[in-house]
Parts: C-alpha cells; sequence; structure tokens
C-alpha cells in the first residue's frame, strides 16, 4: 500500500462497507462488483484508498459471497474481510469489522476512515482531504456536498459554523429538510474516540437502525470537535441501479481521458474514446476517433492508434501504427514500428520490430520476426480442434495474399511463401516456399458453360410453367 497521502501521522484503518445486496441493480452479480471502466466498484474504492495512505483495510461483505471476497484478494492483498450477516444500518456494518479496530495494533493506526464500495467517484486527494481534520484535533470528519436537489439525503446541520448532527431525511423537521447541505455517507473518525462513538449509537429513529451519522451527534454531546469537508455533488455521487452507473461510467471516462491529454496524447474526438482505469498511453500518441481500450493496455510513446480499434490485454512499444479497424487481443505485443492496417487481429502473439501486416490477416499464438511482411488474407491456423499451436515467422520473411499457415511450423529468416499457399511444413531460411494446386486454363470453357448453365435454366422454367 502506498504512503501516507499528504497528512501527518501515519496511515489510518479504511473500513469498506460492500455488504449491500443492490436490489435496484436487477442483477444476480453483488452491486459492488458492476463495473465502471472495467474495474468493479469496490476495485476503484479499494484502490483509492489505499493511494490515499490506508496502513490497514477492512471490508464487510455479505456472508457466502466468495466473489467479493475474491476481488478483495486480488485488488488489496493483505485486507481481511468481515461478514455482516443481518443489516441493521451503517454503524451496525462498521461495528462488523470490530476486530479490526481494536487491539494495540489497531489503536497505533489511530485513524477509521468508512467508505462505500458503491461510491466509486471518491478520489484519493478527497480522502486526504476527509482525514486531514483529525489531525488538527477534530474527533469526527464528515464529507458533504451542496446538493442541487436534496431529497432523499441525509441533512448535514451546523450552528456558527459548527456541525452539530447529521439527520437523516425521515427524521428531519420542515426546517431542516430545506437544508442543501447533504451527507456523502463516508466519515473518518480519531482512532482515540472511534470506538467509543461508535459503540454508543442507538436506534431510535424511524427505520429502527444504528445509523454511522449519529456518531456527530455523540461528540457534539461530548464536547468533541466535528469537521465538515466539502467535496462537489458528482463525486459523492452513490450507484444504485443501472442508470446512476452509466452516469459514474461517464465520469470515471473523462477523468481518464483528461489524464491522458494532460499526459500528452492527442485524442481526436475524446468522446468516442474508451479507457479503462488500467490503461497506460504515453506521449505523442495519437488516437483516432471510436477505439475502445480493454483492460491491460500499455501503449507506448509515439504510437497511432486509427478508427474503430479495440485493444485487450496488449502492448504497443514506440511508434507502432495500428488500424483502423484493428483488434489486438490477450497477449499481442507489438514491437517498435510494427504497422498493423485495416481488418488485422493479433492474438498471443509478438511482432518484432517493423514487422508488418497491412490487411485482412489473423495473426494467433504466433511470433513474426523483425521487418516480416505479412500480405493480405493471410492467417496463421492455430487451432486443431483440440489444442493451440504456434506459428514462427522468421525476420525478413515475405508471407505471400491470401495464405494460410497451418501450425506448428517455422518459416525461416526471410523466406519467401508464394501467394495462396497453404503451408503445413517448415520452410528453411531463404527458401521459396509454393503450395498451391497447379492452374489449369482451357481455351473457351467459359463460353460453353455459360450457354449449358443458361439452356439447362430455360429448360426447368419451361417445366414450371
Amino acid at each position: 500500500m502506498s504512503a501516507d497521502h499528504g497528512t501527518a501521522g501515519g496511515g489510518f484503518t479504511a473500513v469498506v462497507l460492500a455488504a449491500g445486496k443492490g436490489t435496484r441493480m436487477r442483477s444476480d452479480r453483488p452491486k459492488v462488483l458492476h463495473a465502471l471502466a472495467n474495474r468493479s466498484m469496490l476495485g476503484h474504492v479499494l484502490a483509492a484508498v489505499q493511494e490515499a495512505g490506508a496502513a490497514r483495510l477492512a471490508v464487510v461483505v455479505e456472508p457466502g459471497r466468495a466473489d467479493v471476497a475474491d476481488e478483495v484478494a486480488r485488488m488489496a492483498p493483505g485486507a481481511s474481510t468481515h461478514p455482516q450477516a443481518e443489516r441493521l444500518g451503517t454503524a451496525h456494518a462498521v461495528l462488523a469489522a470490530r476486530d479490526a479496530l481494536e487491539g494495540e495494533e489497531a489503536r497505533e493506526r489511530a485513524d477509521v476512515l468508512v467508505a462505500f464500495g458503491d461510491t466509486p467517484l471518491i478520489t484519493a486527494e478527497t480522502y486526504a482531504r476527509l482525514r486531514a481534520p483529525l489531525r488538527a484535533g477534530a474527533a469526527v470528519a464528515v464529507l458533504a456536498f451542496e446538493a442541487a436537489d436534496p431529497t432523499g439525503y441525509g441533512r448535514v446541520l451546523t450552528e456558527n459554523g459548527r456541525v452539530v448532527a447529521i439527520r437523516e431525511e425521515k427524521d428531519a423537521s420542515e426546517a431542516e429538510r430545506a437544508v442543501r447541505l447533504s451527507n456523502a455517507g463516508l466519515m473518518a473518525l480519531s482512532g482515540t474516540h472511534a470506538l467509543s462513538l461508535l459503540g454508543r449509537i442507538g436506534n431510535d429513529n424511524a427505520n429502527r437502525e444504528y445509523y454511522l451519522t449519529d456518531a456527530v451527534a455523540l461528540a457534539v454531546a461530548d464536547g468533541l470537535s466535528v469537521a465538515v469537508v466539502n467535496v462537489a455533488e458528482d463525486e459523492a455521487l452513490g450507484v444504485n441501479d443501472r442508470v446512476q452507473l452509466s452516469v459514474a461510467e461517464a465520469t470515471i471516462q473523462a477523468r481518464l481521458r483528461r489524464a491522458a491529454q494532460l499526459g500528452g496524447a492527442t485524442l481526436v474526438a475524446p468522446e468516442t474514446v474508451f479507457l479503462s482505469a488500467d490503461t497506460v498511453i504515453g506521449r505523442d500518441v495519437t488516437v483516432e476517433p471510436h477505439c475502445v481500450f480493454g483492460p491491460g493496455v500499455v501503449v507506448g510513446d509515439g504510437c497511432v492508434i486509427r478508427a474503430f480499434s479495440h485493444l485487450h490485454d496488449a502492448r504497443l512499444m514506440e511508434g507502432a501504427d495500428i488500424g483502423p479497424h484493428v483488434r489486438l487481443r490477450g497477449g499481442a505485443v507489438l514491437e517498435a514500428g510494427v504497422h498493423l492496417g485495416n481488418f488485422v487481429e493479433v492474438k498471443n502473439a509478438t511482432l518484432r520490430a517493423g514487422a508488418k501486416a497491412s490487411h485482412l490477416t489473423y495473426l494467433g499464438d504466433a511470433e513474426v520476426g523483425a521487418g516480416a511482411n505479412i500480405g493480405a488474407g493471410t492467417i496463421t491456423c492455430n487451432y486443431d480442434g483440440v489444442s493451440k499451436h504456434r506459428t514462427v515467422i522468421g525476420a525478413g520473411a515475405f508471407i505471400g495474399s491470401n495464405s494460410a499457415l497451418v501450425a506448428p511450423v517455422t518459416v525461416g529468416d526471410g523466406a519467401l511463401v508464394g501467394a495462396g499457399s497453404v503451408i503445413t511444413r517448415d520452410v528453411p531460411a531463404e527458401a521459396l516456399a509454393l503450395a498451391r494446386g497447379r492452374q489449369t486454363t482451357r481455351e473457351g470453357a467459359a463460353r460453353v458453360l455459360r450457354e449449358t448453365l443458361k439452356a439447362a435454366k430455360a429448360s426447368k422454367d419451361g417445366k414450371r410453367g
């Protein structure tokens, strides 16, 4: 986990609440596993709190959800998971992770930051800002935003500039409901006071639930300081259904596009380019319209990605030029200066520096040597119905158009394969290989054949009449 993000003191304990069923998503998949930019919402939250400096991560999950536990292990190795059998409110959920908050080791980490697995747009910088007031002596810090329409949100109530309570809408008076400063849900608690405040929260409210927000009123009653940290409303978006998921996706994409552009890439039509959370794009890269970057893509400096290309788990080195309509699948590696033209697909294959496949080509489970030229319509026949096999094409080799290379097979350095060949045996270096049937030409046969076919058709039509 990364170092502390700009606040005094050591790292903190982050408790991430991820046990909600998300029934409004209308899905068999847990809500927190729905993806934004090809990373789960929970994954975004775990990444952000780690970047903000969390020294310990505790994730509260629904019992029996191995899929959620697996995502936690993948995104935050070493994080602990804590089942929440009953759903009795947010404070009850936080205390499901009591084991992570108790003991000398936890007390040494001091502060506790509560995050939500379905609030994926909160940045590491915002998490760090939320914790900062604790280092200045506050017992509690709450995240809040000025809502355009506060309906449905808890209200952050202040007196003389100090936070005095957070009131859920069902429990709020008419005057309190008019307040626009709304609770984003996230909270930071000083390690000195966290367990004491959490343990005293009751359920005397309309829903008979234990609200985390009641920690504010308890702290105020104890004479402790409560701080409020403001955040933009769109960053505080919680995702409860597919409509909100799409809104969050648009926000994430806008961030990723902006980061790519500020990093030195040109996106010709940014709104048409879709990136993944882990996409890496170098300087002086040009991305034309309608390109999609799936997970695991790294694009080196000076590359050109032409329109309507789709990349997934691929690495492009400096100066590669691909597209339009190129598809790169898992394990595709293009070294410096590789050129792929329209309608080329590459899967689990490495193309060495300067290799070219200008159009209508499939290269799967292959290695293509430096400077090799792959003609139009060439395919590597890599699957025999049971197993995948590898094709090796040497440096400087020339593969003629419409050739099929039946793996496992090797074409040596500098070899030439004639157009239309089906290559089933290895071709030595500098050899010429031709593997096609001998052409037969019969003068005048085309005219005879057409006349025969016309007569047959006329006879057939006459019988129908």
